[in-house]
């Protein structure tokens, strides 16, 4: 489990950077971080209804191909919107990655089976923008529904996807599960063992550093917005006093 301690001032620092502004030379000349020291420590966050707008434009935001591999077929704009008014956050649970511009990154649904019979089992799905493929965020959500499922009572975590969705069962694969393909479909299921201290403790830390990190980004974003009405008040002043002359 990782270090709270070094969690938490990971996410103070990366705040710090965020009120720093960085010059177009500063940005050229910074080195590119590393795969690791990208998904090393990626806040993700358990989201509610006051982000089903993100929600909604993140898998709208998806294009056609991505559309079929994710829900199984091409769905249009409205079949999403209904799937993004459709989601119970109250039985389920979404997680997501946001970056500074509080831009939905990723997001993934665990979702509940509404049957008593199946209240030990869950699916996992997921979605990653295209800009942000490669940097393992798939990955990572997967990681933090295991711990979430485990913690919920969960002992067999399922992933319907199309036998093509070859990024999807690659993180399946990895993690152990069983995947058996009938044609075009593939059914893996994941076994998980029973919650533990340290899967409830690291929940715990991994939630509350995300929720420090979106705040963090939120009042970033507050202050630049805030800065650049400012900005175009000055001007506005600046052109009057030019028009009015000496």
């Amino acid at each position: 489990m990782l270090d709270p301690s070094a969690l938490i001032k990971a996410s103070l620092e990366a705040g710090r950077d965020l009120f720093r502004a960085t010059t177009p030379d500063e940005a050229a000349a910074a080195p590119a971080a590393s795969p690791a020291r990208r998904t090393g420590s990626v806040p993700i966050r358990s989201l509610g209804p006051s982000h089903r707008e993100r929600i909604t434009e993140h898998l709208l935001a998806l294009d056609e191909r991505d559309r079929y591999l994710r829900f199984g077929y091409a769905a249009n704009d409205a079949q999403i919107r209904r799937y993004a008014e459709g989601l119970s956050f109250d039985r389920d649970d979404i997680f997501g990655i946001y970056n500074r511009k509080l831009e939905l990154l990723a997001m993934a649904h665990l979702a509940f089976s509404v049957d008593p019979q199946f209240n030990t089992c869950a699916e996992f799905g997921v979605s990653v923008a295209k800009k942000a493929r490669g940097r393992g965020y798939g990955g990572r959500l997967f990681e933090r529904a295991v711990v979430h499922a485990r913690n919920e009572g969960v002992s067999q975590l399922f992933i319907h996807a199309l036998s093509e969705n070859t990024a999807m069962l690659k993180i399946a694969r990895k993690a152990g599960a069983v995947i058996e393909r009938d044609g075009s479909e593939s059914e893996a299921h994941l076994r998980l063992p029973a919650a533990d201290f340290e899967s409830r403790v690291s929940e715990l830390v991994d939630e509350q550093l995300a929720r420090t990190d979106y705040h963090v980004k939120a009042q970033a974003r507050q202050f630049w917005q805030f800065l650049g009405t400012l900005q175009d008040i000055r001007r506005g002043v600046q052109q009057a006093r030019e028009k009015a002359g000496p």
